[in-house]
């Protein structure tokens, strides 16, 4: 089981390019070494847009993609496909990427088991399944190429002109919904809500798009920072 050590930073949900510039900026820190960190959590989401086994896709986010290929030969990143953001490997082949199918993933953390995800696991519903399992495949995005450019012209255009920040009504069933594929685990750690919120063992994290902040290990515990 790997551990998750002391100044760990976890970062979610920063949606870029379309939403600020607080991503880049934090990695870029990481690289000047102005931030130190071991470990490098991405919970998913942290691009706007972006996918594996697609060139042009690449072109909107280079910076941030050429920032965390350098990163990934000095610190342990750890990368939670959100749905934003999957098909990864291919782009960042020395991060450890995780799929939806294989989150969450069980970590240590001062003798507890801590299970990280994404956040869009659990309790989402057949429809949203099937349509996860489709999208996020290489053999669609294959067939998508003669109508790529159209296709990702059409979402960035969209996603750029989204509303993203919002509070979650009745958050606390949602979270006792979620804790029930859970056993014999201490703490989950998750994103995708944007909520940046702590309900018993369930740790949401804020959004870097809308709270504008991280999650950093401080005394073995999570504690949200900005930077």
């Amino acid at each position: 089981m790997i551990q998750i050590k002391k100044s760990a930073i976890f970062i979610a949900d920063s949606h870029y390019p379309h939403h600020k510039k607080d991503f880049v900026d934090i990695l870029k820190k990481i690289e000047d070494k102005s931030i130190k960190t071991p470990q490098l959590f991405l919970m998913g989401d942290n691009f706007d847009l972006l996918f594996g086994y697609n060139e042009y896709i690449k072109t909107f986010s280079q910076d941030a993609i050429t920032l965390l290929q350098n990163l990934s030969s000095h610190i342990d990143i750890y990368y939670f496909e959100g749905n934003h953001d999957f098909c990864l490997s291919e782009i960042f082949p020395q991060i450890r990427v995780y799929s939806r199918d294989e989150q969450p993933v069980i970590f240590g953390l001062n003798n507890q088991r801590v299970a990280i995800s994404h956040g869009d696991r659990y309790a989402t519903g057949f429809g949203y399944n099937l349509y996860s399992k489709l999208l996020r495949n290489r053999y669609t995005l294959t067939l998508l190429k003669p109508w790529e450019r159209k296709i990702i012209d059409y979402q960035m255009k969209k996603l750029s002109q989204k509303k993203i920040c919002h509070s979650f009504d009745r958050f606390e069933q949602r979270v006792e919904e979620i804790m029930r594929e859970y056993k014999d685990i201490d703490l989950v750690v998750e994103g995708h809500f944007h909520q940046g919120k702590i309900v018993g063992r369930y740790i949401s994290l804020p959004s870097q798009a809308c709270q504008g902040q991280i999650g950093v290990i401080r005394d073995s515990k999570m504690v949200f920072v900005k930077l």
